[in-house]
């Protein structure tokens, strides 16, 4: 059975920031379940969702939430393997109250926690925790590291030849 990611979520309106995850486990061929649960209003569907998610394959979880937070811990006090925390940012507090929800774990249940609305490096650890035992997987992470390098010298050798203003005027 292929290694694969669940990525979880606690409402649609989360989507816009989670679906970065999944677009960088397309990128790198890796195999992803993605759903909306939550662990407050069907705790019964949640649980099940956790408890089984080692027998489908799963080797990491990706759960984003907002406000209490609550869905990256209460899968990691669940699934043994490991699970990345997305703090999604929410209007009364900015996120602060996602992320502090997220990071403050009591000691024997980690989750690992991404910036405030990163799934793309949520989808990335994942990436690099599956790499441990793929070395397919680890040089198709190389290459993405590149393609980011290249992406960087590019727009500097672009501000080089235009100067700070014309740049400015591009990005407008």
């Amino acid at each position: 059975m292929a290694a694969k990611v669940g990525i979880i979520m606690g409402s649609d309106s989360d989507l816009p920031i989670m679906s970065k995850a999944a677009e960088i486990l397309d990128l790198l061929k890796i195999e992803y379940d993605m759903t909306v649960i939550s662990a407050h209003r069907m705790p019964d569907v949640f649980f099940d969702y956790a408890k089984s998610a080692e027998e489908k394959g799963y080797k990491v979880i990706i759960a984003g939430a907002g406000g209490a937070a609550h869905l990256p811990g209460m899968s990691a006090a669940i699934f043994p393997m490991p699970v990345i925390g997305v703090p999604i940012m929410t209007k009364a507090l900015g996120g602060v109250d996602s992320l502090y929800s997220i990071v403050q774990m009591p000691s024997g249940i980690p989750v690992a926690t991404v910036a405030i609305n990163g799934a793309l490096n949520a989808g990335l650890l994942a990436a690099k925790i599956l790499a441990v035992s793929d070395p397919d997987l680890l040089e198709r992470i190389k290459a993405y590291a590149a393609s980011l390098k290249d992406g960087v010298s590019a727009k500097a050798e672009k501000l080089e030849k235009l100067g700070y203003e014309a740049y400015m005027k591009e990005m407008n």
